[in-house]
């Protein structure tokens, strides 16, 4: 058989030698997908070299999330519920009242929900970074400016 036709698989070191960071604007965009394309470039599906047991993704840093937007009345009708752990501790909060509160965290909680549920999934979203407004901290990396 042809050496150059196998398929290569990336190893870690490889993987994190060609990481790059991404600058992703999501002022105008919608949530769900906003969310998606953001997920592919963490998890390193945009790449083809893509290896699925290793970490090949690319950080991703989001600006102007409180200007992200839903479809639709999702506005009005979508709640974020979460769970104290006590009895009777639901704690139910309007999409309205979320994105007033915590902007970046309607974001985080879309993108951590379509990366995998694995020890490699919290791996890959530890390179995000979200931010509200346009500025950021994140100088010292060479951020790639996409479009999507």
């Amino acid at each position: 058989m042809n050496q150059n036709l196998k398929t290569r698989f990336l190893t870690k070191t490889e993987a994190t030698n060609s990481r790059k960071w991404h600058i992703l604007d999501a002022s105008g965009k919608t949530l769900g997908r906003f969310a998606a394309e953001v997920t592919k470039i963490l998890r390193g599906k945009h790449r083809p070299d893509f290896t699925p047991y290793v970490d090949c993704g690319d950080g991703v840093v989001i600006i102007n999330a409180e200007k992200i937007q839903v479809t639709g009345m999702k506005h009005a009708r979508k709640i974020y519920r979460s769970y104290t752990g006590f009895i009777g501790g639901l704690r139910e909060v309007p999409y309205d009242t979320m994105m007033a509160r915590k902007p970046t965290y309607i974001l985080e909680r879309a993108i951590k929900g379509m990366m995998p549920k694995t020890r490699l999934g919290g791996q890959q979203v530890r390179k995000l970074r979200i931010y509200k407004g346009a500025e950021h901290q994140m100088n010292a990396q060479n951020l790639m400016s996409a479009n999507i």
